[in-house]
């Protein structure tokens, strides 16, 4: 701050030095002056002038030292008080600007609100439907047309659901319910829902439950689940996948293995990134980048940490670790 107040005063020193050796020239231009007299008079002004440097250092350099160490937010309680004319008119044009940038922003929350409360009734309004398709697609009794149509309808089916838990992520604190979980219960639903796809491409399941009950939410608990069969079902083709549970110590984890195309060692760091899709598979139009994205987000407020294990053209392994029971005491307390 000394550098920055000496800085900003270098004319007031320049001015100072040039009448100190103004007064200089005269004395050796007119030698009837004193010179003895004349130093003296510039020693006295430049200790003057230095205690008059440090006092307006000290008075000037408050306001803007509070200033420098405020938080760069809305509180204008954190404001220093203004005592000078130029302070008060940086303090008038914070208040006016924190004022302005308030009302943006109240503007543009109210805004996203109400987009978010339209997408979210519009999505609902869908489903009605689209759960009157699902009925009719049913009631076809030739298979060979009755897949395709399904298939479809689960795509569609998916999307909404997660857009659906897209705009209800950031406030998932607010809509958790942890309790028991039956893992057995949960699993077969979400194989249920995929069925015709899985007979489309002749998949299977192997369920290996060693651990059937865990301590979680179940609505989200089956969200990221439905992400990670979806994907593992989406990149296989006529092979099993394996579902298995188990515990690590006291903590429960669900292993989900196929043996579909795998993942490039290059894009494992980056599977859970938001929009990422792949680099060895960039054609795949498909492909949103959002089920793994949502799924650790969700995952992170659930404290379940996911591994995942793959290798090119042999299969991917996800693996959910659930909390130690004590854990949710964290949520709980959220």
């Amino acid at each position: 701050m000394i550098r920055a107040f000496l800085s900003e005063r270098r004319s007031w020193i320049a001015a100072y030095l040039v009448l100190q050796l103004a007064i200089l020239s005269v004395c050796y231009i007119d030698s009837s002056i004193p010179a003895g007299s004349v130093l003296y008079v510039i020693f006295l002004s430049l200790i003057l002038f230095a205690l008059f440097l440090v006092f307006r250092y000290h008075k000037e350099t408050k306001f803007y030292q509070r200033l420098e160490e405020r938080e760069n937010d809305f509180d204008l309680t954190s404001l220093p008080e203004a005592e000078t004319p130029f302070e008060k008119i940086i303090e008038n044009s914070l208040v006016s600007q924190s004022t302005y940038l308030k009302e943006k922003a109240a503007f543009y929350q109210e805004e996203t609100e109400e987009a978010k409360d339209d997408l979210l009734g519009w999505i609902h309004e869908v489903k009605t439907p689209l759960t009157a398709l699902r009925l009719m697609i049913d009631r076809l009794e030739d298979e060979k047309l009755k897949n395709p149509f399904l298939y479809e309808w689960l795509r569609i089916h998916y999307l909404l659901d997660q857009q659906l838990h897209q705009k209800r992520l950031p406030f998932m604190e607010n809509d958790l319910y942890v309790e028991k979980v039956d893992l057995e219960d949960l699993l077969f639903s979400e194989i249920k829902t995929l069925q015709s796809w899985c007979i489309q491409k002749g998949i299977g399941f192997d369920l290996q439950l060693e651990e059937t009950v865990v301590l979680s939410d179940s609505k989200w608990l089956s969200f990221i689940v439905r992400q990670l069969l979806t994907n593992a079902v989406k990149y296989s083709m006529e092979s099993d996948i394996v579902i298995s549970t188990g515990k690590h110590g006291e903590r429960a984890f669900l292993r989900i293995a196929d043996d579909g195309r795998g993942i490039d060692p290059r894009d494992l760091p980056r599977i859970f990134d938001k929009g990422f899709t792949s680099t060895a598979h960039h054609g795949d139009h498909a492909a949103t980048g959002m089920g793994l994205y949502l799924a650790k987000k969700a995952a992170v407020s659930l404290l379940i940490e996911i591994e995942v294990q793959s290798e090119l053209e042999k299969g991917t392994i996800f693996t959910l670790s659930f909390p130690k029971p004590n854990d949710f005491l964290k949520i709980t307390g959220m």
